[in-house]
């Protein structure tokens, strides 16, 4: 009934999605599959792509070749470029998406990719032959072989679903959870372990009074997230959001249900995640807070649905109802469903290679939420790199490894294999030490070559990363080279309460005043105006911060240049850490158990020293 495949997807949700799509693009003949062909790249919980790091991580996708970006692009409702009023390594694109539109999109752009089969089964067990993973069995009992296998089971495996008291299994409300998977890995030999997420109430968006919230616009310019140019909205189509408030009374009836929360009840074993907590965890542990924001999201055009940000809860239905309707708006509220908490199996990722292939079983790949990460953007990257090393590994090819200092998403996989994670694991821009070099705007000149390389950046991308390139080469000499004369640019800058030009002076020097922009500065000047009026506002962009941040970038690529030495040192798998008697016991078991490829990643394990580090590199010159 099955031919055998070449690499073989469990899950369909971001992560699934985009290692189908990679591997099958790179060649290979892959066959997606999930528990419900319904739901292909469903947003389980906010109808968002992007934000703080978020956004950048979509751009790295899409610069990669991967679908993300393309997706929310065509499924948007509103976008924003966050954190404007910082420096643009901090800026951060997000996006609100119509949640069916987005799936849709999904599940199109796989239908229209050759190479890529669906089936709609569960998984229940691998095929392991000797240490190696050659197919699935499926709750059909069908055994499909494969010459790779990609688990990203998402909350999907033994997943409980907790409201209030009560509780049952699923991966997602109204969807059973997955079994057997986990239980085989562990017998194997696997350490797994339990996390927990949540979600707030869906309501109904009539019975709401949207007077007493804030309106939140969308942005007046739209760039999204992929560098193709791909039909988005317009600024007059986007829909608004809402933010509104909880208060004292919302609190007090909340807690009356905190003795029936299974988080406080102990009903829940696994460690939610810290950076998005529940609002009774909010109210717990932020006791000095009078209130807290919610975020009044549409959930599509053509929906009345409304997704509650910032009220996530487990609480029983009924305190959660009395709770909410003391929220200014949301007095009259009719609940589409409740909130509730989801616990489900992952394996710490310290049992992973940068590859995303597990150490004890070859051409086995995880990706997403079973390796303890939260958030789709998190999920598909992990997706990408997964689906793209698959393919790799059966061609007997070189694996991407993208360095922390290449991508947000070689941030995220050093962490995640070095540190490992308890919590479910969010990216933000302060874990990365080189972010004024991972920008958003930069992710097609930092990826796409490496990308086209390998066969998966397609011809067009790679022309229009090159054009892109050498219009900002041009554009930086020009802007050097060209001289303004005080009369072209004085009127400009007394707007800006900036010093008149008394001679005439290069334009790159002019930039480099604070509060100039070169795009007010080509407003305003007839002389750059010509020079410049076939340049796009992406050139304009990109030349002005290579010009303006120039001095930090170069520091920062110095830095990156000295931590290099300690990446190019490499350690050997046979290297034996209980010869080194005067390493730390603490350093010993982690680099044991982590087992790091290079001195860089030793050095970068929770627990281990300088100290350690510096013995490590004697006895590896020894």
């Amino acid at each position: 009934m099955f031919p055998e495949y070449d690499v073989i997807v469990v899950g369909a949700g971001h992560a699934g999605s985009e290692a189908a799509a990679a591997a099958a693009n790179l060649g290979s003949k892959v066959l997606l599959i999930t528990m419900n062909l319904q739901v292909i790249g469903q947003m389980s919980c906010n109808p968002a792509m992007g934000g703080i790091a978020k956004g950048q991580i979509v751009r790295e996708i899409d610069a990669l070749g991967g679908y993300s970006g393309i997706v929310s692009d065509r499924s948007m409702i509103q976008f924003r470029m966050l954190n404007r009023s910082k420096g643009p390594a901090m800026w951060s694109p997000r996006s609100q998406n119509d949640r069916m539109l987005f799936a849709q999109t999904w599940r199109e752009m796989l239908e229209q990719t050759p190479n890529v089969d669906f089936y709609q089964d569960m998984v229940k067990s691998l095929v392991i032959k000797g240490d190696k993973v050659c197919g699935v069995v499926t709750g059909l009992g069908h055994e499909i072989k494969a010459r790779a296998v990609v688990v990203t089971s998402g909350t999907f495996l033994n997943g409980i679903i907790h409201i209030g008291e009560k509780r049952f299994g699923g991966g997602r409300v109204a969807e059973k959870a997955a079994t057997g998977i986990t239980e085989q890995l562990v017998e194997f030999g696997f350490e797994s372990s339990r996390l927990k997420t949540g979600t707030p109430p869906r309501v109904d968006g009539r019975s709401l009074d949207y007077t007493k919230m804030d309106e939140q616009l969308g942005d007046e310019e739209i760039t999204g997230f992929s560098y193709l140019d791909v039909p988005k909205i317009t600024a007059t189509q986007q829909r608004s959001c809402h933010i509104t408030y909880t208060n004292q009374t919302v609190h007090d009836i909340l807690k009356t249900g905190f003795d029936r929360s299974p988080m406080y009840t102990g009903r829940i074993e696994g460690v939610g995640p810290r950076y998005c907590p529940s609002i009774e965890d909010k109210i717990n542990r932020f006791a000095d807070k009078e209130r807290h924001q919610i975020f009044v999201e549409p959930e599509g055009f053509n929906t009345i649905e409304i997704y509650v940000n910032g009220f996530s809860t487990s609480l029983p239905e009924e305190v959660q109802y009395a709770a909410i309707k003391h929220i200014p708006g949301f007095e009259n509220v009719k609940f589409f469903r409740p909130g509730y908490a989801i616990e489900y199996d992952y394996f710490p990722p310290t049992q992973l290679k940068y590859s995303l292939e597990t150490k004890l079983l070859s051409s086995l790949f995880f990706a997403g939420q079973v390796n303890g990460t939260t958030g789709y953007e998190e999920a598909a990257c992990q997706g990408l790199i997964a689906g793209i090393n698959a393919h790799q590994k059966i061609n007997d090819l070189e694996p991407l490894i993208l360095k922390r200092s290449d991508a947000y998403i070689g941030v995220l996989i050093d962490d995640l294999i070095s540190k490992g994670t308890e919590e479910p694991y969010r990216m933000f821009t302060s874990r990365a030490e080189y972010r004024t070099l991972l920008r958003q705007d930069n992710a097609d000149l930092r990826l796409t070559e490496m990308s086209y390389r390998m066969g998966l950046a397609s011809q067009k991308r790679m022309e229009k990363t090159l054009d892109k390139k050498n219009r900002v080469v041009t554009m930086r000499k020009l802007l050097t080279e060209t001289s303004v004369e005080p009369a072209d640019i004085n009127s400009y800058l007394e707007t800006i309460e900036s010093a008149a030009l008394t001679e005439k002076q290069k334009a790159a020097k002019i930039l480099l005043r604070p509060d100039v922009t070169l795009k007010d500065m080509i407003d305003s000047s007839e002389t750059l105006k010509t020079l410049f009026a076939e340049y796009t506002p992406e050139i304009v962009e990109q030349t002005e911060i290579q010009v303006k941040y120039e001095r930090y970038i170069e520091k920062e690529q110095e830095l990156v240049q000295r931590m290099s030495q300690m990446e190019d040192l490499v350690i050997p798998d046979s290297f034996n850490y209980d010869g080194i008697s005067s390493l730390s016991n603490e350093a010993l078991q982690k680099f044991k158990k982590v087992k790091p490829k290079t001195l860089g990643q030793a050095s970068r394990i929770s627990g281990v020293s300088p100290t350690d580090v510096q013995i490590l590199m004697v006895y590896m010159g020894r």
